[in-house]
């Protein structure tokens, strides 16, 4: 059970009952036992049938509320093809959909793709990686160095194929108008393939970024009641008087539920505003443990640092030495490292420009937060747009500057990404 909160503490956050042990929920995201390369499946039968058959459309309705969609830029896409360039499609990851809708993209350009994807996405079920599988995903392992998975990607946009998929954000963020920072294994993958081909003449590989963006097209605050009144009930909330604003609302859950990961974490809740607060809970989960694993406390942005933490925690888990006692440790560890990427998925002034999308996310994210998944919301309305091809240079990055062919996918992702923010209807 976590630490009970100091009297006055208490009162003020839960006025009649004690503190909920089962705070946040920890999604199954690392697998406790040695990382297996899984290639893709390179046949076009299956990816076929599914398009055929409009699987996407189907699966993404009944599983995740998206009842129409549109692609835009397809030009750009069509052009790159035409000229046999390798083609990397870069998108933002907002949503666990995300992979599939990029089936409403190919589809419309009659072409089949390959796609990097967490190992732990194929060992949630036997169905899901066949599935995945079938249609032209190979793994990643997330916690090392996976060459297999790399060699995979450079020889796919090599030989050009396929396009190939790469979500360069590394993992899904539910703030949908904020592009977080990339990972910079995108342009190792997009460089070296652009070197192979250049030495054998066999043209250029760009990089298209992927612009997706979903908009709710029905009665947001009716839709995200139930909900809601479901987080306040489990939070206690519901003994206080209720704000009648449904943004006041939200920040209440959001106060409670960060004063709650701070007394669990940090003994106590701490002064300040909401954002201080939240970056100090970061570093109190993340430095003690850079410090251990890494020699140093790291100055990144939290997806680096994450990955660099679980590279160097998750290979313990499977040495013969380890005892039981320790493996708790390691995983406690790791829980930690996940309740930091939690905290920092939640920015605090998303809704100071509160629009029906970013509302119904914030609600999501929360409820998934507490129950590890969150309900379906309809009718969403889906945008895949895309942008004009980056062309790779195959040549190294400057060492001490940002890399370029990063910063402009970067830039080309928010300009896309503010636009269609526009498109949202304010509350």
């Amino acid at each position: 059970m976590a630490p009970r909160a100091p009297a006055r503490i208490r009162q003020l956050i839960f006025p009649t009952t004690t503190i909920p042990s089962n705070l946040l929920s920890m999604q199954n995201i690392i697998v406790e036992k040695p990382y297996k390369f899984i290639p893709p499946h390179h046949g076009s039968w299956l990816p076929w049938l599914v398009q055929k058959l409009r699987v996407v459309d189907i699966y993404l309705n009944r599983c995740e509320g998206i009842e129409s969609h549109e692609v835009r830029g397809l030009e750009h896409l069509q052009d790159s093809l035409r000229q046999g360039h390798g083609i990397l499609l870069a998108p933002n990851h907002c949503r666990y959909s995300d992979p599939i809708a990029i089936g409403w993209l190919v589809r419309q350009v009659n072409v089949y793709i390959y796609s990097m994807a967490s190992w732990h996405l194929f060992n949630q079920s036997r169905a899901q990686g066949f599935a995945m599988r079938m249609c032209g995903a190979f793994s990643v392992y997330r916690e090392g160095v996976d060459r297999q998975s790399l060699n995979t990607a450079v020889d796919v946009l090599t030989q050009a194929k396929r396009p190939l998929v790469v979500f360069p954000e590394g993992t899904v963020f539910r703030t949908n108008d904020i592009l977080q920072p990339l990972m910079d294994g995108v342009s190792f993958l997009a460089r070296t393939a652009a070197k192979r081909r250049a030495k054998h003449s066999h043209g250029k590989v760009v990089i298209h970024p992927v612009a997706i963006k979903y908009l709710f097209k029905g009665d947001v605050r009716k839709s995200i009641e139930p909900v809601l009144a479901d987080i306040e009930q489990r939070l206690t909330l519901n003994h206080a008087p209720r704000p009648e604003n449904v943004l006041e609302r939200i920040s209440r859950i959001h106060q409670a539920m960060l004063a709650l990961q701070e007394i669990q974490y940090a003994g106590g809740v701490q002064p300040g505003c909401i954002a201080v607060r939240q970056s100090q809970l970061v570093e109190h989960l993340l430095a003690p443990l850079e410090t251990q694993w890494l020699g140093r406390v790291r100055a990144e942005p939290i997806m680096p640092r994450v990955k660099q933490l679980r590279s160097a925690i998750v290979p313990k888990l499977f040495l013969p030495e380890t005892t039981d006692s320790r493996r708790s440790e390691l995983w406690q560890q790791l829980t930690n490292v996940y309740m930091a990427q939690q905290i920092a998925s939640h920015p605090s002034d998303y809704l100071d420009t509160p629009t029906d999308t970013r509302l119904l996310e914030t609600v999501e994210s929360f409820e998934e937060d507490l129950t590890d998944r969150s309900r379906i919301h309809r009718p969403l309305h889906a945008i895949l747009e895309l942008g004009p091809a980056i062309e790779v240079d195959h040549a190294k990055p400057p060492r001490e500057a940002d890399d370029p062919l990063m910063s402009e996918l970067a830039d080309s992702l928010k300009s896309m990404l503010g636009k269609l923010s526009t498109e949202a209807n304010l509350i």
